[in-house]
């Protein structure tokens, strides 16, 4: 009994931090209060929000940590830049960066809106410097290659990683003005400037 009881608050948590990110992707920051994420989440009262969180900040604090799972999820799981060539290599992850909004689209505009908008009681920021110092690494490494293995020209890889990084960042902002922004072109966009910004050449290649 004790497990089945396990089991169900566990799939009612998941259900709330699903209702909240809808939410706040949906409508806002502000408006994700416990009631409008009750009613999202087809639960009867409030009550049960508070049953399983202490506070919005709590709430918050799942919600994110359940969005960077998803984000590790997708991109562990797309081996495209774990490619022998530095060039197919930063293709291949900004496909993939590009395809985790596709893939995770209202996960990741609540992502956006809470970095800008959450302030918890305690301070701890939701993207803070070890969290940029990771993602930015991962495009420098490949950045680093592609310089030693002489397929890219000489420059500044941490502003080059920094700049790819924003490009793709930026995404779930850009579908707020443009919600059918065709996200497969803009990946091929992006790869193709970015070819040209490395010296890599203009070519494509054609999306997965």
């Amino acid at each position: 009994m004790q497990v089945s009881s396990s089991v169900t608050n566990q799939a009612r948590r998941a259900q709330i931090v699903e209702a909240a990110i809808g939410v706040i992707a949906e409508s806002g920051y502000r408006v994700a209060t416990f009631q409008n994420i009750a009613r999202a989440a087809g639960v009867k009262s409030t009550r049960t929000i508070s049953y399983h969180f202490a506070n919005k900040d709590d709430l918050i604090e799942a919600a994110v940590a359940h969005i960077y799972h998803l984000i590790g999820t997708h991109m562990e799981s797309a081996a495209h830049h774990r490619s022998s060539s530095p060039t197919s290599a930063l293709e291949g992850y900004i496909r993939t960066a590009v395809g985790l909004t596709k893939e995770h689209r209202a996960a990741m505009s609540a992502l956006m809106t809470i970095m800008l908008e959450h302030h918890p009681a305690e301070g701890d920021e939701v993207y803070g410097d070890a969290q940029e110092t990771h993602v930015v690494s991962e495009v420098e490494r490949i950045l680093v290659e592609g310089q030693e293995a002489g397929e890219f020209e000489s420059f500044d890889t941490t502003i080059m990683a920094t700049t790819i990084q924003r490009s793709v960042d930026g995404l779930p902002f850009m579908l707020r003005t443009r919600p059918d922004l065709d996200l497969d072109h803009y990946a091929d966009e992006l790869v193709s400037t970015f070819r040209r910004a490395v010296g890599a050449g203009p070519e494509r290649t054609s999306s997965p």
